[in-house]
């Protein structure tokens, strides 16, 4: 058995897009991780945490590994993407149907691809 330490996501310049999903996800960057640094970590409650390493190369392929998301705070899927594109991310594809089911997989700032899925409100209506 193991245990789930981190989830491990390279960047080309981590405090940046740390801080991008800082804003988005209200968690908060790690105690004393600053601009320049290697290493930034989102705090969660317990673990795994989000950990953000500076790479060398820059994203070429689809990502194997993505986050699926969803509103909180009373928002919709809609309005959580609404909320996204004016932070910053964009839509990369819009898999909404016309029965509300469906999501809208969306690229963060570096163009790592993730999922805005219904919030559990929409799921059980």
């Amino acid at each position: 058995m193991i245990e789930i330490h981190s989830v491990t996501i390279d960047a080309a310049d981590p405090y940046e897009l740390a801080s991008w999903w800082s804003t988005a996800t209200g968690l908060p960057l790690g105690e004393g991780d600053q601009p320049g640094d290697d290493e930034v970590m989102l705090r969660t409650e317990r673990d795994p945490y989000f950990l953000f390493i500076r790479v060398p190369e820059g994203k070429t392929v689809k990502n194997r590994l993505h986050l699926d998301v969803n509103g909180t705070a009373g928002r919709t899927r809609d309005e959580e993407v609404e909320r996204l594109l004016e932070l910053g991310a964009t839509v990369h594809a819009d898999l909404r149907r016309p029965d509300g089911t469906g999501w809208v997989t969306m690229l963060d700032p570096e163009g790592n691809e993730f999922c805005v899925c219904r919030s559990q409100a929409e799921r059980e209506s």
